[in-house]
């Protein structure tokens, strides 16, 4: 069965990094889009980046552009989140998703999204 195994999640303080990364399993990782969403508490799980099957384009959420990356290597069926900066509102639990479709317009829509991780935990600390 499809498995997708997010790690890199921990607590850092302001302005730090963190890289989560994302392995695949029981797919052909490099026919899915893959994407980044997160929760935080109390809030709906909302879209962070995405990247096409091949890494030819990626998106990203108007709150994380310029300190975030999407980046994927389908020789290891992983993709990964670099993030930098990190804020406190960036606290959340963060998840992995794929996609077998991909439309550019629709890119952020959860529903699209056939496969979850069962997330990591980023905390910012202030």
């Amino acid at each position: 069965q499809v498995q997708l195994v997010e790690s890199g999640g921990g607590l850092v303080q302001t302005g730090g990094s963190l890289r989560l990364s994302c392995a695949a399993s029981g797919l052909i990782f490099s026919n899915y889009a893959m994407g980044w969403f997160r929760q935080a508490p109390g809030k709906e799980r909302e879209f962070v980046a995405a990247i096409t099957w091949n890494g030819g384009s990626t998106y990203y959420a108007d709150s994380v552009k310029g300190r975030f990356t999407i980046s994927r290597d389908n020789a290891k069926n992983t993709v990964y989140l670099q993030m930098n900066s990190l804020k406190p509102e960036d606290t959340a639990v963060y998840y992995c998703a794929a996609r077998r479709s991909f439309s550019p317009r629709r890119v952020a829509n959860r529903e699209d999204y056939s496969y979850w991780g069962q997330g990591t935990q980023v905390t910012v600390s202030s």
